[in-house]
């Protein structure tokens, strides 16, 4: 297992190399960019723009009226009528004056180390900013994916055992109905009726923690925390566990039918032992195959519009706004990131496969 192991850590190098390869070339071909945006506020709002140079960390000491210089042949729309200079120092802050390929070198050099540079229009590092964002993505996907699994899997057991009965239906209507109702729109029901729109005021409606979260106790801690996260959990749970619940339940359907547990129980083994002795590492693997494409997009994806109608300041959010901001040291940081989380976890769910039924062994089988 050491040398299957060892082979998908190699193999992770190749596959973030091309991330990284992929995120930098879309992004030389997406119309605008950090200058052109600049650009754009000059022309159109006037000292905003050099408010938002200044926070850049740029101090070009230049005043709107000194930019104007008659027309040249720059090739940014709009940019008639402000100096070259300009311009260069512009393409100089953002890295754009040197060649494509000198540019992609120094990317990957500075991702080796970890270094994910500055955003270009806050005046802090990627890296603190995404720690900065990180305690909410982590609170809504990792209690996400936990409640999620923790109903589902039991659920859909359930349900295969119960098939066809009333307890099957009724569940699958509710489920049904769960899943074809977005999220966000079950997010909005939720504020309407419990944080304050029109009916009750009992959940609080923005932020992880209370203004006197520090003064509270270790107890008043846990529980403001959960008050807090209780709506947005539970807007996202709704159809989040679904998809998990029938997969479960058709999963311990196709195992229970097979002429395994027909065998067990002639010898006389009891339900709970066929059903969680012999069924249950076969009938899971399917569930865990889809665990990192699931984790992912709870944990990171899936939570922009819940983040935005509970005011949660998150990666999601973060990853939105720096791409409508052209903010691209910050966009392609959040894309590498997810990346890099998305191949361990993979690898995490192929050693979960050992562990449930050990009767797998990658060692015997190409990467």
């Amino acid at each position: 297992m050491g040398a299957y192991i060892l082979r998908r850590l190699v193999l992770m190098v190749p596959t973030l190399f091309g991330v990284l390869l992929v995120c930098f070339v879309i992004v030389q071909f997406v119309p605008g960019g950090p200058v052109q945006r600049i650009i754009g506020q000059l022309t159109g709002q006037g000292g905003n723009a050099m408010d938002r140079i200044g926070g850049g960390g740029a101090d070009f000491g230049q005043s709107q009226d000194q930019l104007g210089v008659g027309t040249n042949n720059s090739k940014y729309r709009g940019a008639q009528g402000l100096d070259p200079a300009f311009i260069a120092s512009l393409e100089k802050q953002f890295g754009l004056d040197k060649p494509p390929l000198e540019r992609f070198g120094l990317l990957v050099w500075n991702y080796i180390r970890f270094d994910f540079g500055k955003s270009y229009f806050r005046d802090i590092s990627v890296i603190d900013l995404i720690k900065e964002k990180l305690p909410v993505s982590i609170s809504l996907g990792l209690w996400m994916t936990l409640l999620s699994y923790m109903i589902s899997i039991p659920l859909g057991i359930r349900k295969a055992i119960k098939d066809g009965s009333t307890f099957d239906i009724w569940t699958s209507g509710v489920i049904i109905v769960g899943y074809a109702i977005p999220g966000f729109l079950f997010g909005i029901m939720l504020i309407v009726f419990f944080a304050g729109g029109s009916f009750f005021d009992w959940f609080p409606l923005r932020g992880l923690t209370s203004n006197n979260f520090s003064q509270l106790s270790l107890f008043g801690k846990i529980v403001d925390y959960a008050w807090h996260l209780a709506l947005p959990l539970t807007a996202m749970l709704l159809s989040a566990f679904a998809t998990t619940t029938l997969l479960t339940k058709n999963s311990f359907l196709d195992e229970i039918r097979k002429q395994y547990v027909t065998t067990a129980r002639a010898k006389g083994l009891s339900e709970r032992k066929i059903l969680y002795g012999h069924v249950f590492r076969n009938a899971m693997l399917i569930v865990i195959s889809g665990f990192p494409s699931a984790f992912i997009s709870i944990f990171f994806t899936g939570q922009l519009l819940i983040e935005a109608i509970f005011s949660l300041d998150g990666l999601g959010l973060l990853g939105y706004e720096s791409i409508i901001n052209r903010d691209y040291p910050v966009v392609i940081a959040t894309v590498y990131i997810f990346a890099l989380v998305g191949v361990v976890v993979s690898l995490l769910s192929d050693l979960l496969y050992t562990w449930i039924d050990p009767r797998i062994d990658f060692e015997r089988r190409d990467v």
